[in-house]
């Protein structure tokens, strides 16, 4: 393997990683290679399994792409200890191929915080990052996404860190989602100044003293009207947050379900979220928040392209973490970052 840091772009994918590996995995992220044409793909797992996917599949992939790595970290795995104890896993594999220069981006469907550690170790921290963050996109109800950052990378944050967030954030959202000037919020309990305990209280002090478009404090209830463009969090309430907001779609379904199956009555009066053709139309309205479209999480702070998907993550799910790998390269993501944090460096 050659070093490709200043040529075609290369994703790794973890081929190993999620509930459905590697069948999803490979599947999906050969999909995304012949969709998109423009960049070459590293399977990285135990070649013998992956051998066998291509070939069930009948898919096209050169095998000497395929880059063995004969561990594998289960979802049950202590993630800190996978280092240890899993030194030639998928992951720190992949991980490693982006700290030498030969991809430029590695995804997982995997155990997220195995993931999280192995890029942070794998791949080194941009310089001026303490802390990585997983940023999420959330639906709103201006046809848009609310991003949440962060949902789960640490559980714990200072101060800083979730300044960080808010500023590793803001560039992503500019450079991946030309907001160019991404209004970021502090979740609070209140829009007040004065509401919160020391962390928020601090926080919104960096934050206010900063360049970034900080428009205050915002409440959980500003998350779906699309108050800010970005929220910032510490991970353990970002975390909770995101899984609620999963659970939402399923739910409605569920409720309006319920609801119609107790009387004909009921039917009608639920007929346009229930019957075709405007079944489909309430399901595409709800598909912003669907794992297939998200793809994702990308681990943003880390030197190198680190995309997390979940665990059940699908053929499609899996393609589309692919296709926004290959993105982010493109559009210089990380240079961007690096760029942006040494500027503000200087700065201090």
């Amino acid at each position: 393997m050659t070093n490709h840091n200043n040529s075609r772009c290369v994703i790794a994918i973890d081929a190993m990683g999620g509930d459905f590996a590697p069948q999803n995995a490979v599947v999906g992220a050969i999909e995304a290679f012949h969709e998109a044409k423009d960049f070459d793909l590293f399977l990285v797992g135990k070649k013998e399994e992956i051998e066998k996917v291509i070939k069930n599949n009948k898919l096209v992939f050169n095998s000497d792409f395929i880059v063995n790595a004969d561990q594998v970290i289960d979802m049950q795995d202590h993630p800190a200890e996978t280092m240890k104890t899993k030194p030639n896993s998928s992951m720190a594999v992949g991980t490693k191929l982006v700290k030498d220069g030969k991809a430029h981006a590695f995804v997982s469907a995997g155990n997220t915080g195995a993931m999280v550690i192995n890029s942070i170790f794998g791949m080194g921290r941009i310089d001026g990052v303490s802390r990585p963050t997983l940023t999420a996109p959330l639906p709103n109800s201006k046809d848009g996404f609310t991003f949440l950052a962060d949902v789960g990378a640490f559980v714990d944050s200072k101060p800083q860190h979730i300044f960080e967030f808010a500023m590793l954030s803001s560039i992503f959202l500019r450079e991946i989602y030309e907001i160019k000037k991404p209004r970021v919020g502090l979740l609070n309990v209140g829009s007040e100044d004065s509401k919160g305990y020391k962390l928020i209280l601090e926080t919104s002090e960096l934050l206010k003293n900063s360049d970034l478009n900080f428009i205050g404090n915002v409440e959980g209830n500003d998350i779906f009207k699309g108050t800010a463009d970005l929220i910032v969090c510490d991970g353990f309430i970002g975390n909770i947050l995101l899984k609620f907001a999963e659970s939402m779609p399923s739910f409605l379904k569920a409720a309006i379900k319920n609801y119609a199956d107790k009387s004909f009555s009921n039917k009608l009066k639920v007929a346009p979220f229930k019957f075709p053709p405007t079944k489909a139309g309430f399901k595409e309205s709800l598909s912003k928040a669907d794992a297939d479209n998200v793809g994702g999480l990308p681990l943003l702070g880390v030197n190198g392209i680190s995309i997390i998907g979940h665990g059940s993550s699908s053929t499609l799910a899996i393609k589309n973490m692919v296709l926004s790998a290959r993105e982010m390269h493109n559009k210089n993501l990380i240079t961007k970052i690096k760029e942006e944090l040494s500027q503000y460096a200087k700065q201090k």
